[in-house]
């Protein structure tokens, strides 16, 4: 066995953690700040082998409940601060994962600059930020943090004072005080409202600024001005599935708050480049386009008579505020100086075309270098990129509810008594008829279920967000659950009921059905559903007008449903079996990947999992769920941000034009390794978990989901239906309250049952070295395990009250990790976990010794909440534990 190497730490982290210390003392004293420094120095000897795990006090013991609380939000803060200083410095970056070395990457392999571009134009990338509640810390906190990233930035260039005046370091120990004095956790949950308002101040603050940058880079790098194909999109004010709490009013809410943010900066950025453009006709020649927009402006000041450029602008912003005012029943903060001709802006189209005349103006004129680049370049990206909506809103439903609500609707309106009883062929042959006729199911002089009129006021408020702000704001109708053709044609009836699927020949849809395909099978079904759908002669030309049709595919249910291997890999297969299905449709396919933070729901490197996708299914044509903790992570700050929007991208490129890295013949003898692999990886998995008496149980006390469900983290319930079967619960607590417990079982169980029973340990190797799938598994497999802690994990066994139950399961448990360690390190040829990947190794184990002491008293805080203490510092106790250890291994769910 190989030794371990020591720990270093960068220097960030020791400057950061040398603050915290210093702030710890002055505010909570100089007892508190010894206490806490004990157990930190106690818990690293042992971390790092300088004791025994039984030779020295732990300090824990000595800890009051109120020394407790101060001492979690104490670690909580260190690995706050630690992950800021990892991101700052680059160790989650991946080498080549940027356009330029992409673009340098394929043109080695004789792909064109041209072709790049050819793809680009007709290309589409969105990460979509979900409300999913994952991310356990609150907003306060999280600004504190980006505050602390932007100094060290400052410092970074040799900086001693802020613009400001204050000294850099005196103001990033005020930020970190100010941390150490903010609450951590809410106090009441969170509503719908508060979560579009989360989402717009990383739109605002990040994607708004960072995308029209990245665009001028992309376009020095291509030659080439590229299409706007990196677009952001939302969930959040139109994901129904299991949340009661959106309704209509909600996505009115997201859409009215985004257009008022989107034109809200257009504004801003106006009036500094009407300040910029003081081009006068005494010294330049103007066109008569911006001669014309001039005069249309209602700006007749003789300051600025010469001054076409910015009266054209006052012009410009005249209208764009009446388009604010129209859109958002509210005036700007700035109004407008004078009344322009034209009224509002009809449309993003409309403001780009007087932008785009002022560029080719300063074009033609020789002050090219205004046009394109700077200020207004960036606007002009702007508006082609966000437009009026700022972010694609993403409508979403179970399809139980469709099937209930489309059954009320034929009930009343007198067409089927009994929809539901009908089987698959009479359904679907209903519905196209309904589909094919210009008659309307709703009748104002029937009574409806609440159900009924709720979803048909979503869709109603979806045709109005079309005829408000374009079509380009909601464009996506997602079915959960879905298994049948039927499923999908019931959100057209819905669609129809709004104007938005119109009958004719051919039909139209304003708004694309898409399936999620989430569990095993319904993986497996995928391709059979997508054929008899593109059989349907009204289908085939909807999708022929729209060049595209999208499918989803669920990471965390297919997780929860068959293990982690059997998941990923019955993504892997129902992704390539569905390109040949829209190849015969003559269809662009457009995989939508429903992954999260957690390796468990599809986490990891989102580089590395696009270049792992089937080769030929990515087509330029990727969206991409970003939710929880991942958002603030991935967009916490512009930097952060722009490395990975650069990712996705760059990856993107490469999926789509590299040759496959596989051989058929090498392609042929893998497929089949792992169908045998992931058949007895999932009968381990679903022994375990499904088929063993008394895990359900043994699942609910030996972890703190009870108390995961109790955090006020997001808006919708923890569990779809008030069931306790794991069927039935959301993966997200699922998946976080594993690893609370240092298990992280979704993330690796049954991958050791599916390697080991592999003989060919050849043939596992050479999938390892050539093929990207195969090398993506088993990187997230090893990050996993390395932070999972079977130890620690034994601890939590305590809590479930059958001792032998307990016993008997967690040694099945524990059993199956060491079998996956042993299989893994023999397939990579490895001594122990992350022998290869030095950097991501020191970051887990930095933070190793700063997460047992949370998981020790989290265990005895559980304990005593379990038995029936109230004091109300326990329960707070508890929940700052998991706020603690979830920052700490950086994944929630």
């Amino acid at each position: 066995m190989s030794s371990t190497p020591p720990i270093t730490q960068n220097p960030d982290i020791r400057f950061l953690g040398r603050l915290l210390g210093d702030v710890i003392r002055v505010y909570g004293g100089e007892a508190l700040f010894r206490r806490i420094e004990y157990i930190r120095s106690a818990s690293v000897d042992r971390a790092r082998g300088i004791v025994g795990s039984h030779e020295i006090d732990s300090g824990l013991g000595a800890l009051t409940l109120d020394d407790t609380l101060a001492f979690v939000r104490g670690f909580m803060l260190f690995s706050m601060l630690a992950n800021l200083a990892e991101d700052r410095q680059g160790i989650a970056a991946e080498p080549g994962a940027d356009v330029a070395a992409a673009l340098d990457r394929l043109e080695k392999e004789g792909i064109s600059r041209a072709k790049v571009v050819e793809m680009l134009d007709r290309a589409l990338i969105v990460p979509v930020l979900t409300a999913h509640p994952t991310e356990v810390r609150r907003k306060s906190m999280i600004d504190h943090r980006n505050k602390i990233a932007e100094l060290m930035t400052l410092k970074d260039i040799g900086r001693t004072e802020t613009v400001d005046g204050d000294l850099i370091d005196q103001a990033i120990y005020r930020q970190i005080a100010l941390l150490w004095q903010t609450r951590p956790l809410r106090r009441e949950r969170l509503y719908v409202a508060d979560e579009v308002e989360t989402a717009l101040a990383y739109l605002r603050d990040i994607f708004l600024p960072t995308l029209p940058a990245l665009y001028s880079r992309w376009q020095r790098a291509l030659g080439h001005r590229p299409a706007s194909f990196l677009k952001p999109g939302s969930w959040i004010g139109g994901d129904r599935d299991g949340n009661p709490f959106v309704t209509a009013d909600s996505l009115r809410l997201a859409l009215s708050r985004s257009a008022e943010t989107v034109i809200g900066y257009y504004l801003r950025e106006l009036h500094e480049l009407g300040a910029e453009l003081s081009i006068s006709t005494e010294l330049a020649e103007v066109t008569w386009e911006v001669e014309k927009l001039a005069e249309a402006s209602g700006d007749k000041s003789s300051t600025r008579s010469d001054e076409p450029y910015r009266r054209a602008i006052t012009g410009i912003y005249s209208r764009l505020s009446k388009t604010y005012e129209k859109l958002t029943g509210r005036l700007p903060a700035r109004l407008p100086a004078t009344d322009a001709e034209g009224g509002a802006y009809e449309d993003p189209a409309a403001l780009r075309a007087d932008l785009v005349e002022i560029a080719h103006a300063l074009n033609r004129t020789g002050a090219d270098s205004l046009a394109g680049n700077g200020a207004l370049g960036r606007l002009i990206r702007a508006v082609e990129t966000f437009g009026f909506h700022l972010a694609t809103l993403d409508m979403r439903q179970n399809a139980d509810v469709h099937e209930r609500v489309v059954a009320d609707l034929l009930r009343v309106a007198g067409v089927e008594a009994d929809y539901g009883a009908l089987d698959e062929p009479a359904r679907v042959a209903l519905l196209r008829s309904e589909l094919a006729s210009k008659r309307l199911l709703r009748t104002p002089f029937g009574a409806y279920a609440d159900e009924t009129l709720s979803e048909l006021a979503i869709v109603e408020a979806a045709a109005e967000a079309h005829r408000r702000y374009g079509p380009a704001a909601i464009t996506t109708y997602l079915i959960s659950k879905a298994e049948s053709v039927s499923d999908m044609l019931e959100v057209n009836i819905l669609l129809k009921e709004a104007g938005l699927f119109v009958p004719g020949d051919p039909p139209t849809a304003a708004i694309m059905a898409v399936p999620l395909f989430e569990t095993i099978g319904d993986l497996d079904r995928a391709p059979e559903v997508m054929t008899q759908w593109f059989a349907l002669p009204e289908v085939a030309a909807i999708t022929a007008a729209r060049g595209h049709q999208e499918v989803m595919v669920g990471y965390s249910d297919s997780n929860k449903d068959g293990g982690y291997l059997t998941s990923v890999w019955s993504l892997h297969e129902a992704s390539s079996a569905l390109k040949p299905v829209f190849a015969k449709a003559n269809s662009a396919i457009q995989l939508f990947h429903g992954r999260g933070g957690a390796v468990g729901r599809g986490g990891g490197s989102s580089f590395a999992a696009i270049l792992a996708q089937p080769h030929g299914t990515v087509q330029g044509r990727i969206r991409i769920t970003e939710q929880g903790e991942v958002i603030a992570a991935k967009y916490g700050t512009r930097e952060s941000a722009a490395a990975n929007l650069e990712a996705m991208a760059s990856a993107t490129l490469l999926a789509t034009l590299e040759e496959d890295a596989l051989q058929p013949k090498d392609a042929k003898r893998f497929f089949a390794a792992m169908d045998e692999i992931s058949a007895n990886a999932f009968k381990a998995y679903r022994g375990l978990v499904y088929d063993t008496e008394g895990f359900r149980t043994f699942f609910r006390q030996m972890t703190p989901i009870a108390e995961i469900a109790d955090l006020k983290i997001g808006s919708r319930p923890a569990s779809r239906t008030r069931s306790d079967r794991i069927e039935d619960l959301r993966a997200i607590p699922w998946v976080f309250s594993w690893a609370q417990a240092r298990v992280m079982l979704p993330g690796w169980y049954g991958v050791g049952h599916g390697l080991k029973g592999f003989k060919d340990i050849g043939l596992l190797r050479e999938m390892l070295e050539a093929w990207p799938f195969f090398q993506s598994t088993l990187a997230n497999l090893e990050m996993v395990l390395a932070k999972s802690d079977m130890d620690i994990a034994e601890r939590y066994v305590a809590l479930v009250e059958d001792e032998a139950m307990g016993r008997d399961i967690f040694g099945r448990i524990r059993d199956g990790w060491q079998r996956t360690q042993e299989a893994l390190l023999s397939v990579t040829r490895q001594t122990r976990l992350l022998q290869k990947n030095p950097s991501l190794d020191q970051s887990i184990r930095l933070r190793l010794p700063y997460i047992e002491p949370l998981n020790l008293l989290q265990i005895e805080l559980l304990k005593r909440h379990r038995a029936g203490e109230d004091d109300p510092r326990v329960r707070e106790g508890i929940q700052l534990s998991i706020n603690a250890i979830a920052t700490a291994l950086r994944n929630s769910g």
